[in-house]
């Protein structure tokens, strides 16, 4: 259970690398809003709440389309965003590297949603875990600065 959390929190990593300009600018937009480090307020996977002592220390680290997750292990790598709301993302060090997760986010209100298909063949359709046991959600705030 906990590698399949690590293995969760570690595909919320966002970022930007694609190469149209529309869409890079857009991304870079998004990368000056979602860079920084973000804390976990709220998981659940396969529709069931996770406990808080599950992730409390648990963080994720936005550079641009480079991300680190710190919770039991650090995994490094990139993210590339799709059509605005998917995320393509690839473990490049630690104990996801070489897999491929798929993702759909938001940002709204200074909270940053992600819902990860960890089989990586298809990206969610909604930030619905019920009855689909791969798949897992995230909510994010920024950890403050003072």
């Amino acid at each position: 259970m906990r590698s399949l959390l690590f293995i969760s929190f570690l595909i919320l990593g966002l970022g930007c690398n694609t190469p149209k300009k529309t869409v890079s600018a857009n991304n870079a937009m998004r990368a000056g809003k979602l860079n920084g480090t973000w804390v976990p307020v709220k998981q659940e996977m396969g529709g069931t709440a996770l406990p808080k002592i599950v992730f409390e220390k648990q963080k994720l680290i936005l550079s641009d389309s480079n991300y680190t997750v710190i919770a039991e292990s650090v995994d490094k790598g990139v993210v590339r965003y799709n059509n605005n709301d998917k995320l393509d993302i690839f473990g490049k060090e630690g104990t996801n590297s070489g897999k491929h997760f798929t993702a759909i986010y938001k940002f709204e209100n200074d909270q940053l949603t992600v819902c990860y298909n960890l089989s990586g063949d298809a990206y969610p359709e909604s930030f619905e875990t019920k009855g689909k046991p791969l798949y897992f959600l995230s909510v994010f705030k920024k950890e403050s600065t003072n």
